[in-house]
């Protein structure tokens, strides 16, 4: 498909502004169907008064605590790892190179008492 330049006008500032046909290639290719109604410098100004809701966290914006943080000894290798939970001493720990090993060389049998 051929794209041409195409003159718009801004709903804004009724400026007019150009759709250039690489815009027109790159909204295509993010299957977008309908052309901008803002001009580059209405657009940049309506995204910085709304803010970026796409981006937004998932948690409305609530600040948080940052996550408390364990040191155990890993009982794979012996080395200390942080981990996210308290450790008890009746399980064992392991560090992320350890667990990772862990998961992915369970036996059938292992996995079946879970």
């Amino acid at each position: 498909m051929a794209f041409a330049d195409q003159t718009l006008y801004c709903r804004d500032c009724n400026q007019e502004f150009t759709f250039t046909a690489g815009e027109q290639e790159f909204y295509a290719s993010r299957g977008f169907t309908n052309n901008p109604t803002r001009c580059p410098s209405c657009r940049a100004a309506h995204k910085a008064q709304s803010g970026n809701r796409s981006r937004a966290p998932r948690d409305g914006g609530r600040d948080r605590a940052p996550r408390q943080m364990y040191s155990a000894t890993c009982a794979g290798c012996g080395n200390e790892a942080q981990v996210p939970f308290q450790p008890r001493e009746d399980r064992p720990v392991y560090c992320s190179d350890c667990f990772q090993s862990q998961s992915t060389g369970q036996s059938s049998d292992r996995r079946s008492r879970w």
